[in-house]
């Protein structure tokens, strides 16, 4: 709009700015660069990838599958321990036993002391043949004189009146069918032969290949390798004996044959039961 004045040059009015948003509603332009460009725009800088205010990045764990053999080794090395243990418990246990309790633990051994009472009293010498209800005898009268139990080997039947006798004494006598094979029978040698307390013969009729016998007690198996056989000899060796574990075993008769020798008094003196 203009204002003319008397006599005077038409003058423009001033233009004053109150800030507000000219109408229509759009903002006034702003001010440009000195390119022409806006300072606001595709031109504002932006934060370089490396810049202090970036998120740090978290390392990926990757899995890894686990070690097996140190696993097993400790796994194995814990079940042996264990196994030792037990059986060193179950061997103190058994040994804590008396060895009554462990002879009747023995599977198939007969325990006469208990069927017949009457049988292992002991003490009954007497000279000649005997009859015996058990055979191979166990225990019941015999010949004052015993049979030599060092260990001994007899390739040849023996007298069950001396033998009978060192059953008293604590021996085991280990007796075979004479067809038993050789090396069955050589099984049954390694377990005598040199050894206190222990003799070996062979024995006709027997209803089983091997008879071991200790005073009241006998055990009857098909094989040398069968384990009860050790186990017999460890129980009843020397425990059995009713004449205490000082009864001889030396100095007793050394001949084979199935008759009893009249010795007279001559093992009086050595006889303690």
């Amino acid at each position: 709009m203009s204002i003319s004045t008397p006599g005077g040059p038409e003058r423009r009015p001033t233009v004053v700015s109150t800030g507000k948003k000219p109408a229509g509603g759009r903002p006034a332009a702003a001010d440009k660069t000195a390119g022409g460009k806006a300072g606001a725009g595709k031109g504002a800088p932006r934060q370089s990838s490396g810049g202090k205010g970036r998120k740090p990045i978290t390392p990926v764990k990757v899995s890894q599958g686990r070690s097996w053999g140190p696993i097993a080794l400790f796994a194995a090395v814990g079940v042996l321990t264990v196994a030792i243990i037990g059986f060193a418990a179950f061997s103190a246990f058994q040994g804590s036993k008396p060895w009554e309790k462990r002879a009747a633990d023995i599977n198939g051994v007969t325990d006469y002391r208990e069927k017949d009472p009457e049988l292992v009293k002991g003490s009954q010498h007497q000279q000649g043949t005997v009859k015996y209800t058990v055979t191979p005898p166990v225990a019941g009268p015999h010949n004052p004189a015993w049979q030599n139990c060092m260990g001994d080997v007899y390739d040849a039947p023996i007298a069950n009146e001396h033998a009978v006798h060192s059953l008293e004494h604590g021996a085991v006598w280990v007796t075979y069918r004479p067809d038993l094979p050789a090396d069955q029978v050589a099984t049954l040698k390694a377990k005598v032969e040199g050894k206190e307390k222990l003799f070996m013969s062979p024995y006709e009729g027997l209803d089983k290949p091997i008879a071991l016998q200790a005073w009241g007690y006998q055990l009857k198996v098909d094989n040398a390798d069968d384990k009860r056989i050790d186990e017999f000899i460890k129980t009843l060796r020397v425990n059995a004996s009713i004449e205490g574990p000082n009864a001889l075993c030396s100095q007793g008769v050394t001949a084979t044959g199935t008759t009893p020798r009249d010795m007279g008094n001559q093992m009086g003196d050595q006889t303690q039961g």
